[in-house]
């Protein structure tokens, strides 16, 4: 077996998702603290590990439909060139990699963070093997994945993750898992094959609404979370609300991709490719950086 299908299996392109886990550190004016930074660090690298051993038990468990999918016939395992065997072998060792660092890094509460990856682990089994089939409860289990890594980084370092950090990042993650599903839906009509059975419980005028109000709710929560006295106090500038314009422009490039350019299959291929989007994330982040730190 090829070091580079090892490797692919490991979908190290997915593991940007797990830098939510820097959010509570990040919000809370402790990023540049080394040692809730080191802290923070750990935790990704489990969530990294935890993360790539879900991937695998997927590829396993979904071989059969892998191969008849015209993007995911290609991953390592429904290619044929990683055996199911050693599929099944990777899982476990990335599993216990992922609890190995909780338990020896510097983390608060190592118990806490073990549970909540373990925790992690056997929803996203539950998800692969029968939770995804359907509709919705799908696209949710993915939003509340995110929001546990949001969770797993405020334990890890003993911040307290605000509410609006926690619904943020659900309707954030709920608008991209329902925009991924305007991509599925897409391969049935064209192809008549289901690329998996949730599908069955969406149609086209259902997912644009869907993508529509979710992105509706996240941008106007968002407003109201930039002029809320509560965080002007807490960062100690009114200037908050300028970062409305980088999340805005966003919000209306991805739907742009969406329904105009029609490529919403994977958020994290259309972040590494997209330059327009990758230019709101900097400009969010240089902006927010420079009201909390400067």
């Amino acid at each position: 077996m090829p070091m580079k299908d090892a490797i692919l299996l490991l979908r190290p392109l997915q593991w940007v998702k797990n830098f939510f886990v820097f959010a509570p550190l990040f919000f809370s004016n402790n990023l540049l603290n080394s040692h809730y930074f080191l802290q923070t660090l750990w935790v990704f690298v489990a969530f990294c590990f935890v993360s790539s051993s879900i991937y695998c038990f997927n590829d396993i468990h979904d071989v059969e439909n892998d191969r008849l999918h015209p993007k995911k016939c290609h991953r390592p395992i429904a290619a044929g060139k990683v055996s199911v065997a050693m599929g099944y072998v990777i899982m476990m060792l990335t599993l216990a990699a992922s609890l190995i660092t909780a338990c020896l890094s510097d983390c608060n509460h190592p118990p806490v963070i073990c549970a909540m990856l373990v925790g992690y682990w056997l929803m996203n089994v539950a998800y692969c093997i029968r939770l995804k089939q359907y509709a919705i409860l799908d696209v949710a289990i993915i939003a509340v994945g995110f929001v546990i890594r949001v969770l797993i980084g405020g334990f890890a370092t003993d911040i307290i993750v605000s509410g609006w950090l926690v619904m943020m990042t659900f309707l954030l993650a709920l608008f991209l898992a329902f925009a991924k599903r305007k991509d599925d839906y897409r391969i049935y009509e064209q192809t008549g094959t289901m690329p998996r059975k949730s599908i069955a419980g969406y149609n086209s005028q259902f997912i644009d609404l869907s993508v529509t109000i979710v992105g509706t709710i996240t941008m106007v929560c968002y407003i109201i979370y930039t002029m809320s006295d509560s965080v002007v106090s807490h960062f100690g500038s009114s200037y908050v609300y300028l970062t409305n314009v980088w999340v805005l422009a966003g919000l209306l490039r991805y739907l742009q991709n969406m329904l105009v350019y029609q490529r919403s299959g994977s958020p994290t291929k259309v972040l590494v490719k997209d330059h327009f989007i990758q230019t709101c994330i900097v400009g969010w982040v240089l902006s927010f950086f420079s009201i909390i730190y400067l």
